[in-house]
């Protein structure tokens, strides 16, 4: 293997870590925006105005993770793909 090859195989594997990385902070933003969401709901009343926006947090968390999922499964079949 020459430098050359090398250092583009190299480059991949730096992609693919990157692509990992971005990964977990999709999951960990949308964990903290559920987890917002549910101390909103645990602590305040069910007729309070914070009961909306807590549910919103929840879905918003769940959006988050599902972006986080299909741009990580696409990159990684991009990746595979130029291999």
């Amino acid at each position: 293997m020459n430098e050359g090859q090398l250092r583009d195989k190299l480059a991949v594997e730096r992609t693919h870590l990157a692509n990992e990385r971005t990964l977990l902070a999709y999951i960990r933003t949308a964990l903290g925006s559920a987890a917002g969401g549910a101390a909103i709901l645990q602590f305040f009343p069910p007729h309070s105005p914070l009961v909306g926006l807590a549910w919103l947090l929840v879905a918003a968390g769940g959006v988050m993770l599902a972006v986080g999922l299909y741009r990580f499964y696409k990159v990684r079949g991009e990746l595979n793909a130029a291999k």
